[in-house]
């Protein structure tokens, strides 16, 4: 049997010590996750938070789990409230992909803010499942997403960085270019 090198040893020891364990995440959060002026992020990046609409169906915007908020599927609207739709692979390039993917993390941000009172209280951005409308043939699904994931790390820092699926569709509701949902850690 191989023995695990002195440092992976020590990791394991202190994991599985539950006081030692909180410790370690306090540190992981404060020296490799430092909180950022999320406010002052989204001001240069001359964001502002749309107002959020009633759910078309019958679904809410996000549901709270102890430290875990679930958001609904969203979509990306144009700045005139108008929906950002079309086929990527046929209508539209993967720069307007992008652009759809920031929109519809706009919007998801705007969901936070509802659930929260502020978005300084999230802690990460854990999960993220992007869903884009392409033809059969269009590859560029995760080069797409990426227009939310870089939208996430300008406003959180290293704490918009997250786990992350990006895939394809034939269709999405309305049309829209895609639709996108995340599970984020927030503070308790």
């Amino acid at each position: 049997m191989q023995k695990l090198p002195i440092f992976l040893s020590l990791f394991v020891f202190i994991a599985c010590n539950s006081s030692n364990s909180n410790n370690l995440n306090k540190i992981y959060e404060k020296e490799i996750l430092p909180k950022v002026d999320v406010a002052a992020n989204l001001k240069s990046l001359n964001i502002s938070l749309p107002n959020l609409n009633k759910p078309l169906a019958n679904y809410v915007h996000s549901v709270r789990v102890g430290n875990l908020i679930f958001t609904a599927g969203k979509g990306s609207t144009n700045s005139d409230g108008s929906l950002y739709t079309g086929k990527l692979g046929n209508d539209l390039t993967v720069e307007q992909g992008q652009e759809a993917a920031r929109l519809a993390g706009i919007r998801l941000l705007a969901v936070l803010q509802a659930e929260l009172g502020d978005l300084k209280k999230v802690k990460r951005i854990v999960k993220v499942l992007g869903t884009v409308n392409a033809t059969p043939n269009f590859t560029e699904h995760s080069q797409v997403i990426n227009g939310f994931s870089d939208l996430m790390v300008a406003v959180f820092g290293e704490r918009g960085k997250h786990a992350r699926s990006a895939v394809g569709t034939s269709s999405l509701p309305k049309n829209l270019a895609v639709e996108i949902e995340m599970i984020v850690e927030v503070e308790q």
